[in-house]
């Protein structure tokens, strides 16, 4: 049986992925900077649609021109990302007046609460430092990290798993370590974005015809190197270190490959099937989606996807080791149990 506030934590993950969504298409139809301003849109808040706000909006910002389709979607995005945060704030507060209950998670929707304030300073960061490739990757993880979180709270209010058996405990080390292969992974992906490396190799397997072309990870991987300031919409980094962090994704995207399909036939071994067979069918359409943007040379949908597909990954990884450690949270969960009741034994008055 649902714990109270799961529907309100179910309505969180799903308007998360939204935002998560929004955010790659933000990113990717290159309206990062739609609004020169944060919270608003030259100082208003919305975009300036009649020509008396736009003659105002271009006295507060001749160096960036409005382009309102950019506008929007920049705005579109904060407007989702808000109303998140007023949702999980909302959580927050639940959790806390429900803390004397049985089961309900304090820490966690605290945490949430703190992730996305963080997530809104580096929002800001975003639009005031210009697109900086580390504040821009260190955003899109703060999202994956929320819906992440969200998605975890979803799965103890749920009610909707029965404890697995006693479990040998090489199995959840070792999808703990997949789950951090998949995050590596994703900051990869968010890198290659923001330092605009998509199309740095437009074939495949190889990259310019080679397995091996020249690249340059010294500035490539150099999180030290740029200067804050610029405006970095379209990016800074010359063709050699664009195919670095580009062709470092594909080897990253490899192992990542690698490790899934041996923690799927660990899982299937052990008679964990439907999550085996969950985890290669997300796998699959991920690395599909990515050979996709390289061969179809970006287009707009299949990026888009191609994020959606990254978060539906971590989101299998999630679901996959709750499953695995959960016969250790149902047994604190019995203990406090346990301890309660003897201390209300204790207390009874006596005859």
């Amino acid at each position: 049986m649902a714990k109270p506030g799961y529907r309100l934590a179910l309505i969180a993950t799903l308007l998360a992925v939204v935002v998560v969504l929004l955010g790659a298409y933000t990113r990717l139809t290159h309206a990062g900077l739609g609004c020169p301003d944060w919270p608003g849109c030259y100082g208003f808040l919305a975009v300036p649609m009649s020509e008396h706000k736009q003659n105002i909006a271009a006295l507060r910002f001749p160096d960036a021109p409005l382009e309102v389709a950019k506008g929007w979607n920049e705005m579109v995005h904060r407007y989702f990302a808000g109303a998140l945060g007023l949702v999980i704030l909302a959580m927050a507060v639940q959790a806390v007046r429900r803390r004397a209950e049985l089961g309900q998670p304090v820490k966690l929707p605290l945490l949430l609460l703190a992730v996305v304030i963080a997530q809104a300073i580096f929002g800001m960061w975003t639009v005031t430092l210009q697109l900086w490739p580390q504040v821009v990757t260190a955003h899109l993880l703060g999202g994956f990290t929320t819906l992440s979180l969200l998605f975890l709270l979803c799965l103890r209010l749920s009610g909707a798993f029965a404890p697995l058996p006693a479990i040998d405990s090489r199995l959840p080390r070792f999808a703990g370590f997949a789950l951090l292969a998949v995050i590596a992974q994703i900051a990869l992906g968010g890198w290659v974005s923001s330092n605009y490396a998509a199309v740095a190799c437009t074939d495949f397997p190889t990259c310019h015809g080679e397995w091996w072309p020249q690249m340059d990870f010294a500035n490539a991987f150099n999180l030290t190197h740029h200067d804050i300031g610029p405006n970095y919409l379209g990016g800074l980094l010359y063709g050699e270190a664009r195919t670095a962090i580009h062709l470092t994704h594909r080897i990253g995207a490899l192992c990542v490959t690698l490790v899934l399909l041996l923690l799927a036939a660990m899982l299937w071994r052990r008679g964990l099937g439907r999550l085996a067979g969950l985890l290669v069918a997300a796998l699959a359409l991920q690395v599909g989606l990515g050979i996709s943007n390289v061969l179809l040379n970006l287009p707009l949908a299949v990026a888009v996807a191609h994020n959606g597909g990254g978060a539906a990954l971590l989101l299998v990884l999630v679901l996959v080791n709750y499953r695995l450690r959960q016969p250790a949270h149902a047994a604190r969960q019995t203990k406090a149990a346990t301890i309660s009741n003897t201390t209300g034994q204790l207390n009874l008055p006596r005859a």
